[in-house]
């Protein structure tokens, strides 16, 4: 896998009937290994591993309806039992866009997340939601406490 913008873990990986797996550290299984996985995987370690998030209270892909449509949200940071910060993965290759920024704000609609953050591992975009509701860029990762 490509080099990412954030530290090097050591992350377990298996090969299986000719595919390749990773172990997700938040629901304690083996998934199989995609870019996009390799980006959530990687980043989710980060928060709990350098930024003391904790694992507990990361939700991966979540359920929500949006306009009447099922989907699923990459990771959500709960705090005090409520959304904290909504996260939105893509593969390395994919560039993070106003198209990306309208699919995790969407997702947000829903959920009520005071952050936003958008990576594809390389880039990482973090917004906050300022009380009228409107997106502002936020400097860096934001503290959990």
């Amino acid at each position: 896998m490509i080099k990412l913008n954030l530290p090097g873990y050591n992350i377990k990986t298996k090969r299986e009937s000719g595919k390749e797996f990773i172990w997700d550290i938040v629901r304690k299984k083996f998934l199989v290994l995609t870019p996009e996985e390799y980006v959530r995987q990687n980043f989710i370690r980060y928060l709990i591993h350098d930024l003391n998030y904790p694992a507990s209270l990361i939700n991966i892909e979540g359920g929500l309806k949006v306009n009447v449509r099922q989907k699923r949200s990459d990771a959500l940071v709960y705090r005090q039992g409520n959304p904290f910060m909504l996260i939105e993965c893509k593969a390395p290759e994919v560039k993070i866009t106003k198209e990306v920024f309208e699919q995790a704000a969407m997702y947000n609609k829903t959920i009520g997340a005071k952050y936003l953050m958008l990576t594809n591992g390389l880039n990482h975009f973090c917004f906050q939601v300022n009380a009228d509701g409107q997106y502002q860029p936020h400097q860096g990762f934001p503290d959990y406490k």
